[in-house]
């Protein structure tokens, strides 16, 4: 397989879904639904779990239902010490590198999130471009649309020269609906709809193999 471009998704797939940072998220998401948009405690996870589902995310769903603005929900939920949940990872930084095509960062975070978790991770200067959930407004993954606009952004030509490694199915079902190789990380088996897996990152040369 030779693809132009590698497109990755940030959280949960560049670094462990252990590490509890998305947990980390995931509670001042619920923190600023209940202070800032005054949902009763008592819905609040549940809600979170809907507008998910239905929006792609729950940020959009928090916009087309309550009018929250977009960076006050995104400065908020990413404003956790990082360095307590991920570190360098320098195994990492070495696969990546012996890729020569194009990285790009693809992800329903916002670009400082995006830089915070790279330079924890030990991945400043890796990635040509970082492609977030404002610049592909007003849609997000799992939308089709969400990865056509990220290919237009990214000067794409041919879809089918390109690969999405996620964490999530969703995401990559639709990334192959609109033309995309689609690697899931995190699991040992591949998914229905899905074109290959690895465990994690470092696992990528199964897959795709670097020069010699």
């Amino acid at each position: 397989m030779c693809f132009e471009t590698l497109f990755f998704d940030l959280d949960d797939t560049l670094y462990p879904p252990t590490s509890g940072l998305w947990d980390a998220i995931g509670e001042r998401i619920e923190t600023f639904m209940r202070e800032y948009v005054h949902i009763p405690a008592a819905e609040v996870h549940d809600l979170r779990t809907e507008l998910f589902l239905q929006y792609g995310s729950t940020m959009k769903g928090l916009v087309k239902l309550y009018g929250i603005k977009e960076q006050d929900f995104l400065d908020y939920v990413h404003d956790v010490p990082l360095t307590r949940f991920i570190f360098p990872n320098p195994d990492l930084r070495q696969t990546l590198m012996k890729y020569p095509q194009r990285k790009v960062i693809f992800t329903n975070a916002d670009t400082n999130h995006a830089n915070r978790v790279l330079n924890a991770i030990g991945l400043q200067g890796i990635f040509e471009q970082i492609i977030d959930i404002r610049a592909i407004h007003p849609f997000c993954k799992p939308q089709v649309e969400a990865f056509t606009a990220a290919m237009q952004l990214a000067g794409i030509q041919d879809p089918q020269n390109c690969v999405m490694i996620d964490d999530s199915a969703n995401n990559l079902r639709a990334a192959r609906q609109a033309g995309l190789f689609t690697i899931q990380t995190g699991v040992e088996s591949c998914p229905e709809g899905i074109d290959a897996a690895v465990l994690t990152v470092l696992d990528l040369p199964d897959v795709i193999p670097t020069p010699e």
